[in-house]
């Protein structure tokens, strides 16, 4: 997420860890400054290694590239062998790919190792308090802060749908929250993910990032940070699910062509939705049966007024959180405008930092029962309260062009 400081710059909300009254006070402390929450850092292993693919075979040693993804990359003048070697660390901006349709995302198997997720940690710098426009809608008062609580283990048990997305990016190896959503189109089957829009492209400055993968409950157990970094640590306690791979994402038009890593240019529209392969060929199960869950998305949640509480769930990675544990804070929602001519957002009180963007925000939906409404997108990088955009027509068109290309498959 985007995160809010005084005097410094302003990033989205969890989302990439990299590496975040009265409405005139609200205003004022707005214009405090911004921060991604995505958590990022260097990579601390930057070797590509393996075969890249869009999806995986199983029984095969070898992971393969279908004919598609093949005549797409030789489209975009790009050599399947170097990329694989690591051309993708290429980010001249002549030849990083940003429109909507130009998503093009090959597996590079083994990549994503216990050792390069962990890593992917430290927050980005601020943004300058100027970089913020200030309330020009309408703005409740500042939520009191309420303190992140540690998630049981095995997070399995206690939030299936909850994992972190990886990416990389020019300025290195990131990291942010999502969450498994039911897909209409295939009922119990789902392969779909719900994260924040900078977790997977970086707006009007740049385009999609890289290597894009879902790691559905992360460190199931909680090891701590130092448990981690141990060498007998294994890739199935830091990925007990598997790691899937991001083979089509769709963000909104408004944060492609609005989106900025500072201010809250964009951050009404600041939401993502990626569709899964697993890197692995594996047991031919989807997402959600892997996982045992998926949660319906609400695009006509109750108004602000009517919501009695929200909870929100990521792996804040910002001091004094270190990424490696699932946190989360449930508040009753106030309203926050950046402007007047976007869509208000949802605020709560939490103390959640960066690498909680684009972590799931659950209420009783239309209907009553548990539901995504939101997720994080900006909030202080010093912690105290969160925002996310109210989904309506925007996120449900960015939904529904992800579930029809993938129907019945």
């Amino acid at each position: 997420m985007r995160s809010i400081r005084p005097s410094t710059t302003a990033r989205r909300g969890g989302g990439g860890a990299r590496r975040r009254t009265s409405p005139v006070l609200a205003a004022v402390a707005l214009v405090s400054a911004l921060t991604l929450t995505a958590t990022a850092c260097e990579s601390g292993d930057d070797t590509a290694g393996g075969d890249p693919s869009a999806s995986a075979v199983a029984g095969d040693d070898k992971i393969k590239i279908p004919d598609d993804i093949k005549d797409r990359l030789k489209e975009h003048g790009i050599d399947i062998d170097k990329w694989r070697n690591g051309a993708w660390k290429n980010w001249d901006k002549d030849d990083w790919l940003r429109e909507a349709d130009e998503f093009i995302n090959p597996i590079i198997a083994d990549l994503w190792d216990p050792d390069r997720m962990r890593d992917a940690e430290q927050p980005d710098k601020g943004v300058d308090e100027n970089d913020i426009s200030g309330d020009q809608g309408v703005t409740d008062p500042t939520p009191e802060p309420v303190e992140a609580q540690a998630v049981s283990t095995p997070y399995h048990s206690a939030v299936p749908v909850a994992g972190k997305v990886f990416f990389d990016s020019p300025q290195g190896t990131m990291v942010c929250s999502a969450t498994v959503v039911q897909d209409p189109a295939n009922p119990g089957k789902s392969n779909m993910v719900w994260t924040a829009g900078h977790c997977v492209h970086a707006g009007k400055s740049g385009g999609w990032y890289r290597n894009i993968a879902f790691v559905p409950s992360y460190n199931d157990s909680g090891l701590s940070a130092k448990e981690l970094e141990s060498e007998s640590t294994t890739k199935e306690q830091v990925a007990p699910y598997g790691v899937w791979w991001g083979d089509w994402v769709q963000t909104s038009d408004q944060w492609i062509e609005q989106g900025g890593a500072t201010g809250g240019d964009g951050a009404s529209y600041d939401f993502a939705v990626i569709h899964v392969t697993p890197e692995e060929g594996g047991s031919g199960k989807s997402l959600e049966e892997t996982v045992g869950s998926a949660l319906p998305v609400d695009f006509n949640a109750p108004a602000v007024p009517e919501v009695d509480s929200i909870t929100a769930t990521g792996y804040p990675a910002a001091a004094p959180f270190d990424g490696q544990s699932m946190h989360q804070c449930e508040d009753k929602p106030g309203r926050l405008s950046l402007n007047d001519s976007d869509p208000t957002m949802y605020r709560i009180g939490c103390t959640m930092t960066g690498g909680s963007s684009g972590g799931g925000w659950v209420a009783a939906g239309s209907d009553g029962k548990p539901a995504l409404v939101s997720n994080t997108s900006i909030g202080p990088i010093t912690g105290g309260w969160l925002a996310g955009p109210r989904l309506g027509d925007v996120a449900e068109g960015v939904f529904n062009k992800v579930s029809e290309k993938y129907a019945g498959r």
